[in-house]
């Protein structure tokens, strides 16, 4: 069984539910030490019982990973603040990377390589101007560093690998507005990447947006089996987070969700809204041509603000326009109250 891989058609055909256990103790089995995780032996049930069947769609359990991408979404990052002599806001922030071991699925943990311990790191948000210092310390096992969208000086770009065990503080203000990424630089890019060191980055303009139901989501997925192709996609790292636990909203009541793409080894990914349009802005600056429309494609570190009001009360779903990466995962439900 060891020597065996799984592709995305296969768990499209197993059903979702079995082939977890089955790609995930594939994977974990042959790649990696880690411990409390299922072994494909346990799975042969699920294999031969859920053909066909998509049913961790229907999981209605919170797990840990669930609470993950539930907290991500609404959660940000200001850092510790201080008013300086100038008046100016100075604003730190505390980021370790950490190997941890991620639930994706019900059951299943990935071998992740993490910012502060989640699949997407922290939301980190500020305002045009701060002066910010990042407080980096890696206590992974691979070097590591953090390489952030924006205008600063070359170095503090995030280039210089920072080996395990060692700190280094990114120091820059806080330029241009609009919704940001970071993630890790180091060689190879995929890899570090693909295991999980990436996050939003949002820098507020000056003048204040207009008040909203403020939503935080990172398109990313996950390769099994280190074949270059993705088993498993998600929003916020678990997959169907948004099934069965819908996001819930009120009528009329203006949502702005912060969207980006992280996803590896696929060339985009995309967000299709059902029964609704929304205003999309590229890079979350004002200024940049927007669009109204119901769906939108991000290649990888491309992200936009998307915004959007629910004329009619009832579950709206949202989803992936890439019917294999939303039977992999990424699909989900606003519930309109």
């Amino acid at each position: 069984m060891a020597d065996k891989k799984i592709s995305r058609r296969d768990i499209l055909k197993i059903g979702t539910t079995g082939a977890l256990g089955i790609a995930g103790s594939i994977y974990l089995n042959k790649m990696v030490p880690f411990s409390n995780v299922a072994h494909a032996e346990n799975h042969q049930s699920n294999h031969q019982n859920h053909s066909g069947n998509h049913t961790n769609m229907l999981d209605t359990t919170k797990t840990e990973g669930y609470k993950m991408a539930e907290r991500l979404l609404t959660q940000f990052d200001y850092g510790k603040v201080t008013k300086l002599s100038d008046g100016r806001t100075l604003r730190e922030y505390q980021v370790a990377a950490v190997d941890k071991e991620i639930e994706i699925a019900n059951g299943i943990k990935f071998p992740g390589w993490t910012y502060n311990g989640t699949i997407p790191g922290p939301t980190f948000r500020c305002t045009e101007g701060d002066l910010l210092k990042f407080h980096f310390v890696n206590q992974g096992s691979h070097p590591h560093s953090i390489h952030f969208h924006g205008i600063h000086l070359p170095e503090m770009d995030g280039l210089a690998p920072i080996a395990p065990g060692q700190s280094f503080t990114y120091e820059f203000e806080a330029k241009p507005y609009g919704l940001q990424i970071y993630h890790c630089h180091v060689l190879p890019l995929a890899r570090h990447i693909h295991k999980g060191l990436y996050g939003n980055f949002i820098i507020d303009p000056k003048t204040p947006r207009e008040p909203a139901l403020e939503l935080n989501m990172v398109m990313n997925a996950y390769d099994l089996d280190l074949d270059g192709a993705n088993e498993f996609y998600t929003v916020n790292g678990y997959a169907f987070a948004f099934m069965n636990h819908p996001i819930r909203i009120k009528k009329d009541e203006l949502v702005r969700i912060y969207l980006s793409n992280l996803t590896e080894f696929d060339l985009l990914n995309s967000f299709h809204l059902h029964a609704n349009y929304f205003t999309y802005i590229p890079t979350g600056r004002n200024e940049n041509p927007s669009q109204f429309t119901d769906t939108i494609m991000q290649c990888q570190g491309e992200r936009g603000i998307l915004e959007v009001r629910f004329p009619y009360k009832g579950k709206y779903m949202f989803h992936a326009h890439v019917s294999e990466f939303a039977e992999l995962g990424w699909m989900g439900f606003f519930e309109v109250e």
